[in-house]
């Protein structure tokens, strides 16, 4: 059940005709492009129709590269290996069946389909749990190698080193071709513009932004990173398929290294994370490159090289990055974001009760080698308690914590969650759980907007759409009101970037209460803040726990902060759960005082 609240930030909002045109905008350049392309062939040479077409079919290669690079942040150079095996796989087909009606569907459905699979293999590969982005770049440079030895060992199936050629093709003459790609270029060129402007859109530059953020919000980064190389792999085996056709001639090295290395240089220059800068860059360097290695053959390399140098110099975003700029220095071109409208999201109904721990800690322990971290943790937290965990620096509380939300760091005991245990479970399953984590350091997203990083917050939820951006952004009532007491909601377009430390603090709490978990885990909250924001968190965090729904545990030094706001403080020092009792009983301890001045020793 949804009840709408007026969205405060409405003076910064662009007017609605001017925003629904800003929408229709790029559908109106789409057909206007498609237009312009289709009559392209006949002010055009023969030379410069079919040089043309092949720097079209290689844009729609360079648009998946931006997606995975400039959007995802997954810089590859594998796309070449998937738009390869997608040439040699309809150029086998149609040799084999002619250009017939079975013949073409079968081999696009193989030309796409393959490609697909080598993509989920690789994505697969690339995207394991605890890879790192230069593990998937270097599994990204190794795929084209692989493929074009296969393809040099595939004898007379794939022509070896001198390739395919002689099969059918489509029935078109060289106009057709043009045509054929250019619609495809602007349909895919379409197809991403609305993907990066959707809520899922959002979730791909987050996974490049804070990817660990992501887990922790439930969603699961190595799938959606997988789904993304798998889905371009099939969008590459399409440019394949039109390249087999239009060519007439497939060859090892379409399927090379150095060929997707020319792609990730394109998509430089062009300005990555901008998909037109991309796709006009691409063609006009094809182009440019056709026409120059027949004037000067031993030169037109070395000049793209003194360009692709001058241009990460002076212009780091590429060549769309100056026409961005001005854009957006235009009247037109300052529509801004709009506002979302929020609401007030039923909270789903409490699954613990009084008498069973949401959370049950049994003789855990972590090392790290030699060295002994944590040892013999006995804990419980049920419904409804804000329990301080305290201890001087060194103590252990942070790997606690980390051990609590990771069940895949390596640690001995049992931990439990609402009775299910989380070893070997990742962040995002526990998350599934209803456990919400906030770091010391605030973990949010750079790059967007305060909206959208409370929109990913409700992803696991509420879904993700791949089509377009919720005007409405429904959030729990206790989310909602994290934002009206640090009047975050008044800043939901404003992009985190420029947000205030406290703020920042601030939206990350918001972000996890918006999970709607059981359990909060908080690192300092309060850290680098003034006193002002100290309380309202404070009062926040009290206000959370009251309703007996939600338990939290909170890691804090500041012991007069501890004793305002906890039901029971817990003591941990080198390593060990020294002291678990009310606020008066470990306050007024003497064994915390000794603590706390440097003289007690395990």
């Amino acid at each position: 059940m949804l009840e709408t609240i007026p969205a405060a930030e409405r003076a910064a909002v662009a007017p609605r005709s001017r925003s629904r045109l800003s929408r229709a905008a790029p559908f109106v350049a789409a057909v206007l492009a498609s237009l312009a392309l289709w009559i392209a062939p006949a002010f055009l040479d023969t030379f410069a129709v079919n040089v043309l077409t092949r720097s079209m079919i290689y844009a729609v290669l360079a648009v998946t590269v931006d997606l995975l690079w400039g959007f995802a942040g997954i810089l590859t150079f594998g796309q070449a290996a998937f738009f390869g095996v997608g040439a040699y796989a309809a150029a086998m087909i149609l040799g084999a069946y002619g250009a017939t009606p079975v013949g073409i569907a079968a081999a696009l459905a193989t030309a796409v389909a393959a490609p697909a699979l080598l993509g989920l293999v690789v994505g697969w590969l690339s995207f394991y749990h605890r890879s790192t982005p230069l593990y998937a770049s270097v599994i990204s440079l190794v795929v084209p190698i692989v493929v074009t030895q296969l393809i040099y060992s595939g004898g007379e199936w794939t022509g070896s080193s001198s390739g395919l050629v002689g099969f059918d093709v489509l029935p078109f003459e060289i106009e057709g071709y043009f045509r054929l790609a250019a619609l495809v270029l602007v349909a895919v060129t379409l197809a991403a513009w609305i993907l990066v402007q959707s809520d899922a859109g959002r979730a791909l530059v987050a996974l490049k932004d804070n990817e660990a953020r992501c887990a922790y919000l439930g969603l699961n980064p190595r799938r959606l990173q997988i789904l993304l190389t798998t889905a371009l792999a099939a969008v590459a085996g399409l440019a394949g398929f039109l390249f087999a056709n239009a060519s007439g001639v497939v060859a090892p090295e379409n399927a090379g290294f150095l060929f997707g290395t020319e792609l990730v240089i394109w998509v430089a220059l062009g300005g990555r994370g901008t998909l037109l800068g991309p796709v006009i860059g691409t063609i006009a360097i094809d182009y440019l490159a056709a026409n120059l290695s027949g004037d000067l053959p031993f030169l037109w390399q070395l000049l793209l090289g003194t360009a692709f140098v001058a241009i990460i110099i002076l212009l780091p975003g590429g060549l769309a990055d100056p026409v961005g700029r001005l854009w957006r220095a235009l009247p037109v071109g300052r529509t801004g974001q709009a506002a979302p409208a929020l609401a007030a999201r039923e909270a789903g109904s409490a699954t613990s009760t009084a008498e069973a721990p949401i959370l049950k800690v049994q003789g855990l322990a972590k090392s790290y080698g030699s060295l002994t971290v944590l040892e013999g943790i006995d804990l419980e937290i049920r419904a409804g308690e804000l329990v301080s965990l305290v201890g001087p620096n060194g103590a252990g509380k942070t790997t606690l914590m980390r051990c609590l939300s990771d069940g895949t760091e390596p640690f001995r005991g049992a931990i439990a969650i609402g009775g299910t245990p989380t070893t070997g479970l990742t962040p995002n399953r526990i998350v599934g759980l209803g456990v919400g984590r906030k770091f010391q350091v605030a973990s949010v997203f750079e790059s967007l907007s305060v909206a959208d990083c409370l929109r990913l917050a409700r992803a696991s939820h509420d879904g993700l759409s791949p089509l377009s951006q919720a005007p409405t952004l429904g959030l729990p009532q206790a989310a909602l009101d994290v934002l009206r007491m640090t009047g975050l909601d008044r800043l939901l377009t404003r992009p985190t970037r420029l947000l205030s430390h406290g703020q920042k603090q601030a939206l990350e709490l918001a972000m996890v209460v918006a999970l709607e978990p059981r359990l909060i885990l908080l690192d300092e909250p309060t850290a680098g803040l003034t006193k002002a924001e100290r309380t309202t968190i404070g009062s926040v965090l009290k206000a959370l726990t009251a309703g007996g729904r939600i338990a939290a545990v909170l890691v804090e030094h500041d012991l007069d902060f501890v004793r305002e706001i906890s039901s029971r403080i817990v003591v941990l020092h080198q390593g060990r759960l020294v002291l678990d009792g009310t606020v008066d009983e470990v306050v007024g301890s003497e064994l915390v005082r000794t603590i706390y001045s440097g003289g007690a020793h395990a």
